[in-house]
């Protein structure tokens, strides 16, 4: 039996379920990065109809557990992890980005091609995106969060969408009403009913790919096992930095409460002396790194299982392998780690 299953969903549902919190980041995912080009390339691509890539995810609720948290710009305090149903493993940036720029209403944090952090709000140009879609990428633009764009440093203003009023007068559709435009038509045939015949020559035309446009999900059932599910997610995602195991165990070892972090480098708030610090005080252990830690610690775990099956009567093939590989670690229970975390230090101070 397949442990994944690969369908279509349309972009408004995702993105609907994203805002609903429906659909979440296991906490081992890192932040979001795409800069202001990369975002209006993408929505560029939306509207031609080109395709975007697959999404996958996770589904929720089976003994692999992660700490989760929503897509960046989503106020945490108002999405708990146990309504999540399924977790963003691959398109992250992607999604991010389109929940950001057509969900919400609050300009998006992103940044320049040189890294310069800047706050942006996205628009199309109703009649430049109406030339044709070879002109959608002049047509989608981006302006800062005053909603102007200025030149003769900030002395002239160009371009102000200030007010619903100065969209309709400019003829500039905003972004964040494109999966939902009533109440924007509305003003628009109150304020310009001149001009509401073209918008709805470029409703059908431009904001109809957002609407009709369908993404591809492969997801992964819930029955996957952690290292499996990790294997998948570091396969994926390629192009960023890899995870360390200890990242992974952190996100993990999180769902049940345990914040990793504070356990390895200590908290000095809270009068957590960490692991890493008093491993520094053996000399022989003082340069374990935290991945060498947890297969130190996954030898003895795995050890003390093989012992416990060979008290059972088992025997060859069913005795549990000593082992510090990759998929040991990744398998190693909280209780294990909470049993174990102390020894290394404690048998060198006998």
């Amino acid at each position: 039996m397949s442990n994944f299953d690969s369908t279509k969903t349309s972009l408004t549902d995702l993105l609907k379920g994203i805002v609903e919190g429906k659909i979440q980041l296991p906490d081992f995912q890192r932040g979001w990065v795409w800069n202001d080009d990369s975002i209006r390339s993408l929505l560029v691509s939306i509207a031609r109809s080109f395709p975007v890539g697959a999404v996958m995810l996770l589904e929720a609720g089976g003994e692999t557990r992660f700490k989760v948290r929503p897509v960046e710009g989503l106020d945490p305090n108002n999405l708990t992890p146990d309504i999540a149903e399924r977790l963003i493993l691959d398109g992250q940036q992607r999604l991010t980005s389109l929940t950001q720029v057509l969900m919400l209403h609050q300009p998006v944090s992103t940044r320049t091609a040189t890294h310069k952090a800047i706050k942006r709000f996205y628009y199309v140009d109703i009649e430049k995106a109406l030339l044709g879609p070879e002109h959608y990428e002049e047509a989608i633009i981006s302006i800062d969060e005053t909603r102007t764009l200025k030149s003769n440093f900030g002395r002239t203003i160009d371009l102000d969408l200030s007010t619903p009023e100065k969209e309709y007068e400019n003829f500039y559709f905003p972004c964040n009403q494109i999966l939902n435009s009533d109440s924007w038509e509305e003003g628009l045939l109150n304020h310009a009913q001149d001009k509401f015949t073209q918008f709805m020559k470029f409703r059908g035309q431009f904001v109809k790919a957002f609407r009709e446009y369908a993404v591809p999900v492969i997801e992964l059932a819930k029955e996957n096992s952690k290292e499996a599910v990790c294997l998948v997610f570091e396969k994926v995602n390629t192009g960023g930095v890899p995870l360390s195991v200890f990242e992974l165990i952190t996100a993990t070892y999180a769902a049940d409460g345990v914040n990793l972090r504070d356990e390895w480098f200590g908290n000095e708030k809270e009068g957590i002396e960490g692991i890493r610090t008093k491993l520094a005080k053996q000399r022989l252990l003082r340069n374990v790194q935290s991945t060498e830690f947890f297969q130190g610690i996954t030898l003895l775990h795995t050890w003390e299982k093989r012992q416990a099956d060979i008290a059972e009567g088992k025997t060859g093939k069913q005795l549990t392998g000593i082992s510090a590989k990759r998929e040991a670690v990744l398998s190693l229970p909280v209780e294990a780690f909470q049993n174990w975390k102390d020894v290394p230090y404690l048998e060198l101070n006998r």
